[in-house]
């Protein structure tokens, strides 16, 4: 009997295990099952935020794949197309742009409330055709942005949540490369998704670096300085130099400390950074894989994800300023220029008077008596030149004999001149010349006969 119920008990624990390693390759398959399934989210949002001719509109073209942008007005709204590769998944991301006159912040309320805020990344543009007016534009718009914010309904609780969470991606931030699984791995993806990760922070008391957050609007910032291909321009035409461009450069990077945010520096016409700008939004979006360190050493190429860059990292382009200070007042070094040689001036414009206006004042005068001026006939004209000719002052109403004679011996030579003599041109056949020819015979004719008769008195 004592035999019987050991085996009974030998075969109870076999039947125990065989469930035990059943139930883990089921809770294995049902894990991968769950993460194959998985999809990416479909209410993620891009809010493009800068001035008017910053490129807002190309950018997200040049990131949709587009060649023809077409240009919005107030508010205006996209989409970009978004693939996983290792998941054969995709969705679209939508873009909101707003319009660069600042009277349009009061649409920021369409694009960002309070259900979209923990879905949407904000891009701020700046444009290398204007340098002088970069770090006020970015002030100026992080500002709106942050007064906006404050507008919305959330709880203490909400916004301390919400700042917390960009404090703990900051400091989260590794290299590419010092991950210790394979980035491409669809497990690493869904490991180091962002949001994942903050919802089992351990780190909450960690120390942010200095400048670091120091303004914390809650929210996923990257800044974007366009037309960067417009570098060497500012080089020819106003003598920009590389100390110049760092000394843009470090408050920029300073500029994206306080709040938080990546920097990227595009060329949409000579394509640059515009593929690595789409990777990054899906990486910090979607939590795709990103494997592209800061790029510092080509300054039309500048990128620096968030949580790479440091004050220390910075001071190394104090090195090569030697004209300026890097705390130095950013307008005082760079100076907008007088003229713009690519801009042109426009020509000032002139009025017509008003044709009744005009009509009026004629008659007025008319009224009034004075003569209206009227253009000098062609004989009077020709006698002025012949007494410019003879050095002697001709008058239409008398005048001595002599001065009677020659005046018909010149009408005569200009009447009767052969058309073959040198220097003559060619007589004018046409009806108005014939007739100016007779109405000079006819006065001279009365010259002739008023002088005659005086002559016989």
């Amino acid at each position: 009997m004592e035999t019987n119920g050991q085996a009974n008990g030998l075969k109870s624990r076999k039947k125990e295990n065989g469930d035990g390693k059943d139930n883990l390759w089921s809770a294995i398959l049902e894990e991968v099952q769950n993460q194959g399934n998985t999809k990416l989210p479909s209410n993620k949002n891009v809010l493009v935020l800068g001035d008017n001719e910053t490129g807002k509109t190309t950018l997200i073209a040049k990131l949709q794949g587009v060649e023809d942008p077409k240009k919005g007005s107030a508010l205006e709204y996209a989409y970009i197309d978004v693939r996983d590769e290792y998941r054969d998944d995709h969705t679209r991301l939508s873009v909101w742009v707003l319009d660069g006159d600042p009277g349009h912040t009061n649409l920021l309320k369409f694009a960002l409330n309070e259900e979209t805020f923990p879905h949407t990344l904000v891009i701020f543009t700046v444009a290398m055709t204007t340098p002088w007016g970069i770090l006020d534009q970015l002030q100026s718009w992080a500002s709106a942005l942050g007064d906006h914010i404050d507008k919305l309904n959330f709880t203490p609780e909400q916004r301390l949540e919400s700042k917390k969470a960009q404090t703990q991606k900051w400091l989260r931030y590794t290299e590419p490369g010092d991950e210790l699984e394979p980035a491409t791995s669809p497990m690493k993806r869904s490991s180091r998704n962002l949001a994942d990760e903050l919802a089992h922070d351990d780190d909450d008391d960690a120390p942010l670096p200095e400048a670091v957050l120091t303004t914390n609007l809650g929210l996923d910032i990257v800044v974007v300085v366009t037309k960067t291909d417009y570098m060497s321009t500012l080089e020819k035409e106003h003598d920009y130099r590389d100390e110049h461009f760092d000394f843009m450069q470090q408050w920029i990077r300073r500029f994206c400390l306080q709040y938080g945010a990546a920097l990227f520096y595009t060329s949409a016409k000579e394509d640059k950074n515009c593929d690595l700008l789409y990777k990054y939004l899906t990486h910090r979006i979607y939590g795709l894989p990103f494997r592209t360190p800061a790029l510092i050493v080509e300054k039309d190429a500048v990128l620096i994800p968030a949580g790479w860059d440091s004050m220390k990292k910075i001071s190394i382009l104090y090195e090569n300023m030697q004209s300026c200070k890097p705390d130095d007042y950013y307008r005082d070094i760079i100076v907008q220029p007088a003229t713009r040689k690519s801009g042109g001036l426009r020509e000032a414009e002139v009025c017509a008077e008003d044709e009744q206006a005009f009509l009026q004042r004629q008659l007025a005068a008319l009224q009034a008596g004075a003569p209206a001026p009227r253009a000098d006939s062609p004989l009077r004209a020709a006698q002025r030149t012949a007494a410019q000719l003879d050095g002697t002052k001709i008058s239409m109403g008398g005048g001595s004999p002599g001065n009677e004679g020659v005046l018909a011996s010149f009408f005569n030579s200009l009447l009767y001149k052969k058309t073959g003599s040198p220097g003559a041109r060619a007589a004018d056949a046409s009806p108005a010349a014939a007739a100016a020819r007779s109405d000079a015979a006819a006065e001279l004719d009365r010259l002739t006969r008023a002088k005659r008769l005086a002559s016989d008195c």
